[in-house]
């Protein structure tokens, strides 16, 4: 059956495929890091992520915490894993962290431990990052 799959191929599609697993060997932190086009702030604010789908709202409701926040997205740890690719809306604590709601696509999902996973989520439109909420956290702006 694999190799069905593998004969259908072009050999360019199997190059593509090949530079896909090259990209993914790649996605060390460090690189994950040197990417980043924004700063991103260190705060620790309670989240919500639901469905993006408005049809779908009420099917999935998931808490969590923030790691860091930049005006393009957010990192988030989670008691259960969220789908990559997928689309969340995303509701912060406004105690913490003065954010309208805005929607967001997970770009990785990994385990830390049984019982928590780090997230990643890319927003559609960058946000406005609080002044207050730099404030708070000093001088906690990572590059």
């Amino acid at each position: 059956m694999l190799d069905d799959w593998n004969e259908s191929l072009g050999a360019l599609q199997q190059d593509d495929a090949f530079a896909v697993l090259q990209e993914l060997e790649a996605n060390t932190p460090e690189e994950i890091r040197r990417q980043r086009a924004h700063f991103r702030l260190s705060i620790k604010a309670a989240v919500i992520l639901q469905c993006g789908n408005t049809s779908q709202l009420m099917s999935f409701k998931v808490k969590g915490v923030t790691g860091d926040v930049s005006q393009g997205g957010c990192n988030v740890l989670l008691p259960i894993p969220i789908q990559v690719g997928d689309i969340y809306r995303v509701q912060f604590d406004r105690k913490m962290l003065e954010l309208p709601l805005t929607f967001a696509r997970c770009v990785r999902c990994r385990l830390v431990r049984e019982d928590a996973f780090e997230a990643g989520l890319a927003f559609f439109t960058p946000i406005e990052l609080p002044e207050q909420a730099a404030s708070k956290e000093g001088s906690a702006l990572l590059s």
